[in-house]
């Protein structure tokens, strides 16, 4: 037919040989087709990109900038080093989405804040416009386009993953379908299409399902769980050793959120902290009244500010810090002396200025008639914890700090044959010192004199050594210095087995729930053993492994120490190249840090030149390696996550859970967990997950429906990554 009208429209031109005839006809029809074909290719705007295989090379350095997730951490598992690399993805997104591309092929999908709250997009992905609608289900990995349009910002991130084709530099995948201008799409991309929307709608249907309430009780903004527990306190039998004070967790967790303190403000900034807080944050006012003339803390305007004093310490804990030093210089402040115990801490001065002398102080007090004061503490940027000296023992394991320090705090050691004194004996590592400052030390009324006396039974019975005492002059108060021994000579010799050795079956490390004994842990007698030696000098141990893991095998199934070594290398790695990097946290507003499943203490070792300190929590169903963190210099507790944690509601300004909830909610609600989560962490806080995919994609929509920012996710296989950001945002 073409060949015939060709001929026709020659039939009009003159003709002068048949010659010339064939030639016109030979060009017309060699123009038509060109010109068909340019028609064509303008009214086409199909795209192929290239999808790159995950065993290109080129993909190693992007992929390297989060380490390796792979970092299940059980007995049975066994660690993954290496890096991670980077696989395609699919976004789904109702609005428009953006993909980081590393301009190789590889990519993150990557959100992230400046600093005054706007998003900042590091790479944005080119669209073409066309008459109708494209679908919003796009490769993250993709070609730049021919035609450039403005690019969209997106707070949406993967869900799921695109197939991975074996040669990434031959491969294409359809990204983008149309029926503009009579260009059909393929079947194959129709059916992926479908899929992906329904998958999406599923996912939204699923957020929807997630509906949040305020909690309403007596406590409001200020509610501990498992301390405010009135119907289980009201049924109590007595409250003379403070059990009206103790842990009594609901029945079932609760799925409700915290409100805000009205005028609730992001905390003022370490260390500016240390010294003033917003009124608003922590609204009470009758320490003040009661404490004030000690200094502890005082109103200022809009303002609660704390001159650093104390009880004991009415001119500054700083000076405190340094007469003890003095008086006994064997206690080497941030060298022999790196854990601190504070028992009845207050506001917590001494733990705040003794980050001044290297030293880490875990303080602890009762939710009682002191206000807030644990509160204060937290608010202002020092570790602090709620708990109190009555029926249980403490959430530590035996023989692990240098130094316990009591100023006051209004704890009867000598009563009931030194029950409370024999707790702090089990805690106090062989060869460290309890430091008392309290009246019985320097005042000689008969009262004072009674207990000084019988403290002086007590501790000699004990074989605890007083190798101090001293007189403040400035201050106008005393303090006593014990050592404890360093083996079991002392107690072989002593006439009467009173306070009784424990039974050789008593674990000093059992602590959780564990009700408290009047005896006494016999000290280790092999070279070998936990506490037969006195750790290296701080910072040296925080890096060495201790010297009692080499007969042992480490959680990862290698030899104990070989493993405390490899995962402080993947945490120093990790936070280097992704935590401190790669995920747009302001560390500048991050002070206290909670790692929510520790093992060898390597997250918070690998932040040690940061301007933090962390809370590591060994869960109870995790091995035991709370005394290694320890050894190292570092601090923590147990804890079981099915329940709350026995601090104030917006303590903590960064959250990091590794391979936590996939073994939580094989026995928790995890509703109730990341409920906890959202009560602990401050409005702007992080909260950083490594988990499953499944894990981590089910968080995910479970933060979108707190409106949590989400900062990033990343997956390889079956290992995935989450970063979210808490908001203001709370339910009406």
């Amino acid at each position: 037919m073409a060949y015939s009208k060709v001929t026709r429209l020659d039939y009009r031109r003159p003709q002068s040989s048949s010659k010339s005839s064939l030639c016109s006809n030979t060009v017309m029809v060699v123009f038509i087709g060109l010109c068909l074909a340019v028609a064509w290719a303008m009214t086409s705007s199909r795209k192929f990109p290239v999808i790159i295989s995950s065993s290109d090379n080129s993909s190693d350095e992007i992929s390297s900038q989060f380490g390796d997730i792979s970092t299940e951490s059980s007995m049975e598992d066994s660690a993954q080093e290496g890096d991670f690399n980077t696989e395609p993805k699919v976004v789904f997104d109702d609005s428009n989405s953006d993909s980081t591309d590393s301009g190789d092929g590889t990519s993150e999908k990557t959100v992230q804040k400046t600093q005054d709250g706007e998003e900042n997009q590091n790479d944005t992905e080119n669209e073409e416009k066309s008459d109708t609608e494209t679908t919003k289900i796009e490769q993250s990995v993709t070609e730049e386009s021919e035609e450039e349009d403005q690019g969209s910002k997106s707070k949406s991130i993967s869900n799921s993953k695109a197939e991975v084709f074996p040669d990434g530099a031959q491969s294409e995948i359809l990204k983008e379908t149309e029926t503009q201008n009579g260009a059909f799409p393929t079947q194959a991309a129709e059916s992926k299409n479908e899929k992906d929307m329904q998958i999406l709608n599923l996912s939204k249907d699923k957020m929807k399902s997630y509906k949040w309430k305020l909690c309403n009780v007596p406590a409001g903004p200020d509610y501990i769980p498992c301390l405010d527990n009135e119907k289980a306190i009201k049924k109590l039998r007595s409250t003379k050793h403070y059990e009206h004070r103790e842990r009594h967790c609901p029945e079932v967790g609760p799925t409700c959120l915290v409100p805000l303190p009205e005028g609730y403000k992001r905390s003022i900034e370490w260390p500016q902290s240390r010294d003033k807080i917003w009124y608003n944050n922590v609204p009470n006012t009758k320490l003040a009244e009661v404490k004030g003339h000690q200094n502890w803390v005082k109103v200022s305007g809009e303002y609660l500010t704390f001159p650093g004093g104390g009880t004991q310490f009415k001119h500054g804990a700083l000076h405190y810090i340094d007469f003890i030093q003095k008086s006994f210089p064997d206690i080497a402040w941030g060298k022999r002396t790196r854990v601190v115990l504070d028992v009845g801490c207050g506001v917590a001065s001494f733990g705040g200025y003794l980050f001044d002398r290297d030293v880490l102080t875990m303080s602890f007090a009762p939710k009682d008639e002191h206000e807030a004061q644990v509160q204060f503490a937290l608010e202002r940027g020092i570790p602090a914890i709620s708990a109190v000296m009555g029926t249980k023992r403490l959430p530590f394991p035996g023989r692990v700090f240098d130094v316990i320090h009591c100023a006051r705090c209004r704890v009867p050691w000598h009563i009931e044959g030194g029950m409370l004194l024999l707790e702090l004996n089990r805690l106090l590592r062989p060869g460290g010192y309890f430091v008392w400052s309290a009246t019985p030390v320097y005042q000689k009324l008969p009262e004072d004199v009674e207990i000084w006396n019988a403290m002086s039974a007590l501790t000699k019975s004990m074989c605890w050594k007083l190798v101090n005492k001293t007189r403040d002059k400035i201050n106008e108060v005393g303090m006593a210095v014990y050592r404890k021994p360093m083996d079991n000579k002392c107690y072989e010799k002593r006439a009467e087995n009173k306070p009784p050795l424990c039974s050789a079956t008593e674990r000093s490390d059992a602590a959780w729930n564990i009700s408290l004994q009047a005896c006494m842990h016999k000290l280790p007698e092999e070279s070998t053993e936990r506490g037969s030696q006195w750790p290296s000098q701080w910072p040296l141990r925080l890096e060495k492994a201790p010297y009692w893991l080499e007969s042992q095998v480490g959680v990862y199934g290698k030899q104990a120490k070989k493993d405390f070594e490899a995962d402080y290398e993947l945490w120093k790695r990790v936070a280097k190249n992704s935590y401190l990097n790669g995920m747009g946290i302001d560390w500048s507003k991050v002070r206290n840090v909670m790692d929510m499943r520790s093992l060898y203490g390597g997250f918070a070792a690998a932040l040690k030149e940061m301007k933090v300190w962390v809370m590591n929590v060994v869960p109870i169903d995790s091995p035991d390696t709370l005394p290694i963190i320890y050894e190292r210099g570092l601090f923590g507790m147990y804890h079981d996550w099915c329940e709350s944690f026995s601090t104030y509601p917006r303590s903590y300004d960064l959250l990091h859970a590794d391979h936590l909830f996939s073994k939580l909610k094989k026995r928790c609600n995890l509703l109730s967990i990341i409920a906890e989560v959202d009560r602990i962490l401050r409005p702007g806080g992080n909260f950083i997950v490594r988990d499953k995919v499944d894990m981590v994609n089910e968080i995910e929509e479970i933060a979108k429906s707190l409106h949590w920012e989400i900062r990033m996710i990343y997956s390889k296989d079956t290992e995935g990554v989450l970063c979210v950001q808490k908001t203001m945002w709370r339910p009406k």
